[in-house]
């Protein structure tokens, strides 16, 4: 989605929703029961809701069963895919825009037979416009959209120091006790430099460029090196960002909505950044060796639907991908996104940029330099 094509209300009414999305009773087609058998989906860690929930409704659904395996990052789970090439196990994985790339360059994926999907469920911007053009290679079909959202400030709202408007660099405020997950904390100082004119060129040239890349994230590195004394916990999966707060006394993180959600009523509040919070769009590939094809692209499509879409983005507390997702919308996910983000917040929206596998292994450097300084 670009930022062009979002606004307020569209944002609230594709929101995440909560679990009276489940009252309206699944839709059954023939075509669905007759694909009845099994699929091995690879997803994310620290989402209870999948397994307790959403499987057992596409499960009802279709007849097909989900068998999942759950990993913290799309780092682990890229290892898992290239053990699987040769192995097997594995049918559907479900890393996000920017890095399905360098999967597909890595030889892990098989394109998506599009007359087995319903492409026109999605709501607009996610599986057309540039993020369409993003999902393609060779004019075939690699990626399709399951759930999106944000990476943005959560901080504690009694104790944790904070600029007006909120900026980026709070988090390296050494008043602060942060949670960080490295290579998103390089970008976000490499964010406020940029913001704040202390670059040589813009950040954005990072992304386009190994050289510049070289050249822009050695200058965040260093700064952040020099700010790392307030750092509490790293985190890579749901699970080590919710304990960062809650275990270990974090004032301020850079964290996925979901984080903010789970922690609403515990005294901390999710908040948009002047510079703009991180925008993610997540969706599903699938393995080259698959052996479940048809069950794999009915998992797909079934989370283009309204309950499907509905059911995903309520697993995750983020947005949904589907038409009619917003009939199902929670009220408290409403006001949960509406507190965070207003027209001038959504319009900020930084969505990441492709990254390439040649990036991807050269920023894991510097994520695991600044980790380890």
């Amino acid at each position: 989605m670009t930022k062009s094509t979002m606004n307020r209300r569209s944002f609230l009414q594709t929101s995440a929703v909560g679990a009276g999305a489940f009252a309206a009773p699944a839709l059954i087609s023939s075509k669905a029961l007759a694909s009845s058998g099994e699929v091995n989906f690879v997803g994310w860690a620290g989402y209870p809701g999948l397994a307790e929930t959403v499987f057992p409704a596409f499960t009802a659904a279709t007849g097909i069963t989900v068998n999942f395996k759950e990993l913290p990052d799309q780092d682990t789970m890229f290892g898992e895919a290239k053990v699987a090439l040769e192995a097997g196990g594995i049918d559907i994985i479900e890393p996000t825009l920017d890095r399905w790339g360098g999967w597909n360059s890595n030889g892990l994926l098989a394109p998506f037979d599009e007359a087995k999907l319903a492409m026109d469920n999605y709501l607009p911007g996610l599986a057309d416009g540039s993020a369409g053009e993003r999902s393609r290679a060779d004019g075939q079909l690699f990626y399709v959209p399951s759930v999106w959202g944000t990476e943005s400030l959560l901080v504690n709202t009694a104790a944790a120091k904070v600029s007006t408007p909120p900026s980026l660099g709070d988090l390296f405020n050494a008043e602060n006790q942060a949670v960080l997950r490295p290579h998103s904390t390089l970008a976000a100082m490499g964010r406020w430099l940029d913001a704040t004119g202390q670059l040589p060129r813009p950040w954005m040239d990072s992304y386009t460029d190994m050289a510049a890349m070289a050249e822009l994230w050695d200058i965040a590195l260093a700064k952040a090196i020099e700010a790392k004394g307030n750092v509490v916990q790293w985190w890579s999966g749901e699970n080590e960002a919710n304990a960062g707060f809650t275990a270990n006394g974090a004032t301020i993180g850079l964290c996925w909505d979901s984080t903010g959600f789970n922690l609403r009523n515990d005294g901390y509040a999710y908040v948009a950044p002047a510079e703009g919070a991180f925008a993610w769009h997540q969706g599903f590939v699938m393995m080259k060796n698959a052996a479940n094809v048809d069950q794999a692209h009915e998992l797909v499509k079934w989370v283009s639907t309204a309950e499907g879409a509905a059911a995903w983005a309520t697993a995750f507390s983020s947005n949904a991908v589907g038409k009619g997702a917003a009939d199902l919308v929670d009220p408290e996910v409403s006001k949960y996104y509406s507190a965070t983000f207003d027209d001038a917040a959504l319009a900020k929206l930084w969505w990441w940029p492709e990254q390439s596998a040649e990036f991807i292994a050269k920023r894991t450097e510097y994520a695991d330099k600044y980790k380890a300084a």
